[in-house]
C-alpha cells in the first residue's frame, strides 16, 4: 500500500515474529518526537493527527513536561502507596482545584480509572442508596469503549473488544447512545448509575444529541443515580472545553480521566468525585503499587500546569472552529458526514470510497499520520499546540487524497 524501507522493514519484522498480534498499525516506525511531529527511523518527518489518542494534547515530548519527568526520576520514582510521598498530596491538591471535584483517587491506564469508577458506582448504590447485595446495575451505551479489562469489553457492542473472552460480569444494561428515553426505560430501583462518554471517541468522534448530558443530569437527580462520565479522551482540553460537560452546563458525580493527564510521557489516570462517592473506599479495597506514584504525580502536575499557563483549551476552542471551517470546505465526493468540536473530527466516508485506511497510508506518505476506525471514518486529533498554517497543510492533504 506504500514503501516500507528496509530499515523500517527489519523492525516490523522483528515485531511481527515476537510481538502479540493485537493491533494493526499503520506500516511507520517512529524514532522521535517534537510538538506536533513525529519522525521515522529513516528520518522523515510527519504531522501527528492522531496525538496518541489525545494523550499528547501539550504535543510531544513537552520540554516543561520532560523537565518534570527527569527531574524527579533522579530523586524518587517508587514508594507504593505503602508510604506517603511529598508528591502525591500535591497533585491531588492541584487536580481538585483545576476541576472542582472533592476527591481524586489516581490511578495508572485509563482503564483502572474505568475500573476504580464502576467500583464506586456500586458500592455507593449499596452503601448510600441502599440497593440489595450484589444487584446493582449501571446504564451504559451502546457504541462505547472505555477500555479493554474483561468486565469493561463484556458491555461493550464491538464484536473486536468482546471476542472470544466471556463469560462477562453481569449488571450492565446496554441502551442507544443520545437516546434519553432508552435511558428512561431501563431504570430500575437496581439502578445505581449512568456511565456514558460526553463524545464518543473512539466511535468516530459520535456527539450527541444537543441537551442530551443536561437530560442525563436530570434523570438521574430525579431518581437518585449518580452520573458519572468518561473524559479520558474528550477531557483536558481537547473540545475546547477543560471537559466535554461543559459544553451543557452541567456537573457530572464524577469522571474518569487519564491520557493528557501526563502529557504522554507516562501512564496516569484518575476518577474525580464527590466526598460522598469516593467515602465508598476504605483501606486495602481498591488500589495499585503505582498509582499515585512520586514520578507520576510530578509528571501530571507539569502536564495540567502547561494546560493552563499556555492556555490550550482556549486555543483548542479557537483552532476547533477553523478546523471545523476548513474541513466543511472539502468536496464532498468521497465524504458522508463531518463531527468536529474542539481539536476533535471525524470524517466519514461513503462506503464506494473504499474504506478509511487507505485513504490513512495516502496521508502517511505525504507526511501525515491519521487512524481509521469503524471501516469508513477518519479520525483527526493533533496536538493542541497546532498552529493555523499547519491545519490549512493537513487539510489540503486531506482534501487532495480524498479528490
Amino acid at each position: 500500500m506504500s514503501t516500507v524501507t528496509s530499515k523500517a522493514l527489519e523492525l516490523i519484522e522483528l515485531e511481527n515474529h515476537y510481538g502479540a498480534h493485537n493491533y494493526s498499525p499503520l506500516d511507520v516506525v517512529c524514532t522521535r518526537a517534537e510538538g506536533v511531529f513525529l519522525e521515522d527511523v529513516d528520518g522523515k518527518k510527519y504531522m501527528d493527527f492522531l496525538a496518541a489518542y489525545s494523550a499528547v494534547n501539550q504535543g510531544h515530548n513537552h520540554p516543561r513536561i520532560a523537565k518534570a519527568m527527569i527531574d524527579q526520576v533522579q530523586k524518587l520514582a517508587l514508594t507504593s502507596r505503602a508510604f506517603r510521598n511529598d508528591q502525591f498530596p500535591v497533585l491531588l491538591q492541584k487536580l481538585c482545584k483545576l476541576t472542582g471535584f472533592d476527591k481524586a483517587l489516581l490511578m495508572n491506564s485509563g482503564a483502572e480509572a474505568v475500573v476504580t469508577a464502576l467500583k464506586a458506582m456500586r458500592t455507593w448504590g449499596y452503601d448510600k442508596k441502599g440497593i440489595e447485595y450484589p444487584k446493582a446495575e449501571i446504564i451504559v451505551a451502546d457504541g462505547n469503549f472505555h477500555g479493554r479489562t474483561t468486565t469493561i469489553v463484556g458491555f461493550s457492542t464491538d464484536p473486536d473488544s468482546t471476542s472470544r473472552f466471556g463469560p462477562f460480569t453481569p449488571g450492565f444494561a446496554v441502551v442507544e447512545y443520545g437516546s434519553l428515553e432508552a435511558v428512561k426505560a431501563a431504570i430500575t430501583p437496581n439502578t445505581c448509575a449512568v456511565f456514558v462518554e460526553p463524545i464518543q471517541g473512539e466511535a468516530g468522534v459520535v456527539i450527541p444529541p444537543k441537551g442530551y448530558l443536561k437530560g442525563l443530569r436530570e434523570i438521574c437527580t430525579a431518581n437518585n443515580i449518580l452520573l458519572i462520565l468518561d473524559e479520558i479522551q474528550s477531557g483536558l482540553g481537547r473540545t475546547g472545553k477543560l471537559f466535554a460537560f461543559e459544553h451543557e452546563g452541567i456537573r457530572p458525580d464524577g469522571i474518569t480521566i487519564g491520557k493528557a493527564l501526563s502529557g504522554g510521557l507516562y501512564p496516569v489516570s484518575a476518577f474525580l468525585s464527590s466526598d460522598e462517592v469516593m467515602d465508598v473506599f476504605t483501606p486495602g479495597i481498591h488500589g495499585s503499587t503505582y498509582g499515585g506514584n512520586p514520578l507520576a504525580c510530578a509528571v501530571a502536575g507539569a502536564a495540567l500546569d502547561v494546560l493552563v499557563d499556555e492556555k490550550l483549551v482556549e486555543r483548542a476552542a479557537e483552532l476547533g472552529a477553523y478546523l471545523q471551517t476548513k474541513l466543511e470546505a472539502i468536496p464532498k465526493d468521497k465524504i458522508s458526514a463531518i463531527r468536529c468540536i474542539g481539536l476533535w473530527a471525524g470524517v466519514d466516508l461513503k462506503p464506494e470510497a473504499g474504506g478509511a485506511r487507505k485513504y490513512c497510508y495516502l496521508l502517511k506518505d505525504r507526511g501525515m499520520l491519521c487512524k481509521d476506525t469503524h471501516v469508513n471514518t477518519i479520525r483527526l486529533a493533533p496536538p493542541l499546540v497546532i498552529t493555523k498554517e499547519q491545519i490549512d497543510w493537513a487539510v489540503q492533504q486531506l482534501t487532495e487524497v480524498l479528490a
